[in-house]
């Protein structure tokens, strides 16, 4: 028999293609060139490429025997998951091969940003000798500030401590715990700013954490800090940074990472006290090799019909077909409950009733922890790792399930219990020939709205006018509202305010809305993918 055929579209590392050509045909083609690549798909088993191949559905209709796709590096930004799902064509990537590049990218940034390497280097190649000029700062005994405390934070963190620093976080995703065992105070995102000497950010890019750091952060730190950006571009806000390097508010910063790629060109690059770099964060030997490797062996697994580790999606094989259309309903209600707690749970129920449950839903709960973690965490969330997230946050995780519900042939939810006590729920269930998807319950609150991209819940003590003034703000604004169902606990008690809307609320509108009806609790949740 021929071998399985493996087409490499882009450069891959000696050690992965060697792995590859131990048990495969491997062919070569480039990838960015269409006319060349859809013709080489017609008879290849896996697909393996870097960032610069665009696999769309297009790519995968073309192959009508690929098994697996893998994306050497981390990022799926040029795979269409969706695609290859429908298409029952595996996903995988290399999700830890370069956390350890990231971190020491961020370490040297700090380091460079505290000795003024980089200007010094520049005069002294210029014959200048300058001592004097770029007198700079030790780490030692010095406050550093981690935002965002995942596992590139958490290598930062533990790195840092061999400097004789004082290591504090802000991670409203992190359990106090598993802080401690990393030697690390958990605090506020105001007392971060206030304190650090150095802030370095390793957050997800999402529309909470856009900007996360601008204007009114800088206004808070002292004027010693330095900040550090080799996560990702437009967390910190460039043109609030150049202000305050300007004003002098903060004494230097180190860019890895812009919100516009390729950059070449920035206002901060006319700062002395600005160290910058084109996304190196990846960019080592070693996390090459890993990506290279770590896919090879997801290709060996996946073309040999054995569990995938860095599977991003789930096969179609192995899910009974009356369970499967549950999948993304009930990521998208762990991700709803996610943005409702605000924080992370120390126990999340996974429930399931009704004729679903007659069939193994463990696959549910994994769904409902992929939502859990999308908008948490800076790494591919999948549904193999989701759990391991879990486990490293000491979240308990409970899958129950049941025969019946009085209401609905078939209810999923998520309940769960936050640090302070606080219980948390979100359930939903499919409805009709076309499974439409339906949030039937919010923290006891029984309603029956349609899932939706953009949603808005507002919890507010009952009393008249509240509804119309919501109506006429959002329609003052031009924001269109879909559906609205307003649900409380008892005349004149706790109520809540359940809208879907074409679009995104702008923030300072929803801050307008909450303050004018005086909202307990304002959340507004993006389901877009």
């Amino acid at each position: 028999m021929s071998k399985p055929a493996v087409l490499v579209a882009e450069k891959l590392s000696p050690a992965g293609l060697a792995l590859l050509e131990e048990d495969f045909e491997v062919r070569h083609v480039d990838g960015s060139d269409r006319s060349q690549l859809l013709p080489a798909l017609a008879d290849v088993d896996a697909l393996v490429v870097r960032s610069a191949t665009q696999v769309d559905a297009e790519v995968v209709a073309a192959a009508d025997r690929l098994q697996v796709v893998a994306r050497a590096g981390v990022g799926l930004d040029n795979v269409d998951v969706d695609a290859a799902t429908k298409a029952g064509v595996l996903v995988v990537n290399a999700p830890t091969s370069n956390i350890i590049s990231a971190a020491e990218q961020a370490i040297n940034l700090m380091l460079a940003s505290a000795r003024n390497t980089a200007p010094a280097h520049h005069a002294l190649v210029n014959g200048e000798w300058k001592r004097s000029k770029y007198t700079g700062v030790e780490l030692y005994e010095k406050t550093v500030g981690v935002v965002g405390l995942g596992r590139i934070g958490a290598l930062v963190a533990q790195r840092l401590q061999a400097f004789g620093t004082k290591v504090i976080a802000y991670d409203p995703f992190v359990q106090p715990a598993r802080a401690a065992q990393l030697g690390v105070e958990m605090t506020t995102l105001d007392d971060l700013l206030q304190r650090s000497d150095f802030i370095t950010i390793h957050l997800p890019k999402n529309k909470d954490t856009l900007g996360l750091i601008g204007d009114e952060a800088f206004e808070k730190v002292k004027p010693s800090v330095r900040v550090i950006n080799a996560a990702r571009g437009g967390i910190l806000d460039e043109d609030a940074l150049y202000r305050a390097l300007k004003a002098g508010r903060v004494a230097g910063a180190g860019i890895d990472v812009f919100t516009t790629e390729p950059t070449t060109d920035s206002p901060l690059f006319e700062f002395e006290n600005v160290v910058v770099a084109p996304h190196l964060g990846a960019s080592t030997s070693e996390a090459q090799e890993k990506a290279g490797t770590q896919v090879a062996r997801s290709v060996k697994l996946a073309l040999s019909g054995e569990f995938v580790p860095d599977a991003v999606n789930v096969q179609g094989t192995g899910v009974a077909e009356e369970v499967k259309p549950g999948l993304p309903l009930t990521e998208k209600l762990g991700r709803v409950f996610t943005s409702l707690a605000g924080t992370l749970a120390t126990r999340i129920d996974v429930e399931v009733h009704g004729e679903i449950a007659e069939h193994d839903v463990k696959v549910l709960e994994l769904a409902a922890l992929k939502g859990v973690f999308t908008d948490v965490v800076e790494d591919t969330v999948t549904f193999v790792n989701a759990p391991l997230l879990a486990k490293e946050r000491g979240v308990e995780v409970n899958l129950i399930t049941g025969e019946g519900s009085s209401d609905w042939r078939n209810l999923i939810s998520v309940r769960g219990v936050l640090a302070d006590g606080t219980r948390v729920s979100v359930s939903g269930t499919l409805t009709g020939p076309r499974q439409f998807e339906k949030l039937v319950e919010v923290n006891n609150y029984t309603m029956e709205i349609g899932l939706a991209e953009h949603m808005v819940f507002l919890s507010y003590e009952d009393r008249p006018g509240i509804v119309g003034r919501v109506g006429a703000v959002l329609g003052d604004t031009g924001v269109n509202i879909a559906g609205m169902q307003v649900i409380r606990d008892k005349e004149g008690g706790k109520a809540l305010i359940a809208l879907t809307v074409d679009t995104v609320v702008p923030d300072d509108i929803l801050t307008s809305i909450s303050e004018t009806i005086e909202a307990d609790i304002t959340r507004q949740i993006d389901l877009e993918d």
